[in-house]
């Protein structure tokens, strides 16, 4: 093993896991010295979740060794990980929605102080002094589940700290964030690095993490591919490393200047989520919708596809009504729906890749009697896949045991295979890694070219330039601004969602 450098509070040499024979992590050296913010990038299978569970002890290395503050772990588990002070903030924050803040902060020091009543006056001290070293104000007898995200993000990170943490590790923390919410997350942890609290940022969102980053590691299929100092990379550099190829900033084709309207959107108004809604959507355009948190963008969408009934207003597809708070009619009218939440909304995630798309095109293949033509079924579902490239070894595989962006596609294939019109992607990318985020993005402009209406909501700026004709701009529930995709930058962007 190599010098151990007096700085390093995490040290880890060789470090190799294998699972029934796949190695998922080959070889890796990983430091982090105390008060460091290191991103940790990689595409989804690139070995970055294995490298956490083996330093939180969720997982054994095959091979290697470990030091944390200087002392060898021959054998870690999580006890000793976060005895050490290594604490994990996951993307569900793992809270308890149904206790107060100061309950959530403060819950494990209770547990490890060994107590056996909650003492609720030293909970509150606790955690009160955890949200004054960030700095941020909250009533701490809210309850979780009744806080925005970002305040949730915050409350995690104030348990982390309660707990005495000297690492934290984020994964994917800004990616139900505003871009506000954003900049005040990394005035935090610089807040703490200067404590000589460190941070490891396994992010998708490449910029952010470059800016508030002294270290970027870049793994790729289970080994370390790239290592230096922050300033040394730059997203598209970065994105070389994670996918080891060039991926090119790309703009949408021009929609045909004769093209047909495909949707109608008139008067559409919801009390308390968005109000008088005007647009059409033309074929071949690709018309994003964005605005900051609780902007009514996500409400809109629902309402388009029927999941939410407005209170007035009208929808035609080809000039035909849709009867609207009716997904059903909807679908009839062939308007197809992608939601953010692929993981509660969007899959059935124990059922196998090929169901989830053929689950869509049942009808077509049922004959008259009422059975099921499972071969045909399969085949076309199969070709789907295929068609958008889906990695999968065994299409009869849980979907779940997909990648993000595999999900994605899969959650695509199900209502393609239906030949939509008008389709409304989600947060099409969110929690893809940026490999699959172009290809996703690609697959968003074929379609377009193809004739399809679509519908991108999203916050992500470079993702509505890549891929949009127009933007609409929401704020408090009404469009504010429209914005022309070729001309847009993500500055004027910034400022029309801000102004």
């Amino acid at each position: 093993m190599s010098d151990v450098s007096p700085d390093a509070f995490i040290d880890l040499a060789g470090i190799t896991k294998r699972y029934a024979g796949v190695t998922a992590l080959d070889g890796v050296d990983f430091t982090v010295n105390h008060g460091e913010a290191v991103c940790l990038a990689g595409e989804n299978g690139s070995g970055k979740s294995t490298l956490i569970k083996i330093i939180s002890g969720v997982e054994q290395a095959t091979e290697g060794t470990i030091r944390i503050g200087g002392d060898a772990q021959p054998v870690l588990n999580p006890r000793i990980s976060a005895a050490a002070g290594v604490m994990v903030i996951f993307q569900d924050f793992s809270l308890f929605p149904n206790l107060t803040i100061y309950e959530n902060i403060a819950f494990s020091t209770q547990l490890t102080g060994g107590k056996r009543l909650f003492e609720r006056g030293k909970a509150r001290k606790v955690a009160q002094e955890a949200l004054d070293r960030v700095g941020v104000k909250i009533d701490l007898d809210a309850r979780v589940e009744d806080l925005p995200v970002a305040h949730k993000q915050l409350v995690a990170i104030c348990r982390a700290l309660a707990s005495k943490a000297r690492l934290i590790i984020m994964d994917e923390p800004t990616t139900a964030l505003t871009e506000k919410e954003v900049s005040a997350l990394l005035g935090i942890i610089r807040r703490l690095k200067e404590d000589g609290v460190a941070v490891i940022f396994v992010s998708h969102k490449l910029a952010e993490v470059l800016e508030v980053s002294e270290k970027v590691v870049v793994l790729r299929n289970g080994k370390k591919v790239a290592e230096g100092p922050a300033s040394e990379f730059d997203t598209k550099s970065l994105t070389r490393h994670m996918t080891g190829r060039d991926v090119a900033e790309a703009r949408p084709s021009p929609v045909i200047a004769d093209a047909q309207t495909l949707m109608s959107v008139r008067d559409l108004s919801k009390d308390g989520s968005f109000d008088n809604i005007n647009f059409e959507l033309m074929s071949g355009e690709v018309l994003g919708i964005t605005g900051l948190l609780g902007s009514g963008r996500t409400s809109l969408a629902k309402a388009l596809f029927g999941l939410i009934a407005p209170d007035q207003g009208t929808i035609t597809v080809d000039g035909n009504p849709v009867p609207i708070g009716d997904p059903v009619a909807a679908s009839h009218a062939r308007i197809g729906y992608v939601p953010e939440d692929r993981l509660t909304e969007g899959l059935f995630l124990s059922q196998s890749i090929v169901r989830n798309v053929a689950i869509g095109r049942l009808d077509e293949h049922t004959s008259s009697a009422g059975f099921l033509n499972m071969g045909g079924l399969v085949a076309e579902a199969a070709d789907w896949l295929k068609r958008l490239k889906v990695k999968a070894p065994d299409i009869e595989a849980p979907v779940q045991s997909l990648s993000g962006g595999n999900q994605q596609r899969v959650a695509l294939a199900r209502w393609l295979s239906r030949t939509p019109r008008v389709l409304i992607l989600n947060g099409p990318s969110v929690g893809v890694d940026v490999g699959s985020k172009a290809d996703i993005h690609d697959i968003i402009r074929e379609l377009a070219n193809e004739g399809i209406g679509i519908i991108v909501i999203s916050d992500d700026l470079p993702e509505l330039l890549a891929t949009c004709h127009r933007i609409l701009v929401m704020r408090e529930g009404k469009i504010t601004d429209e914005l022309a995709g070729g001309v847009a930058t993500e500055e004027k962007l910034a400022h029309s969602l801000a102004s």
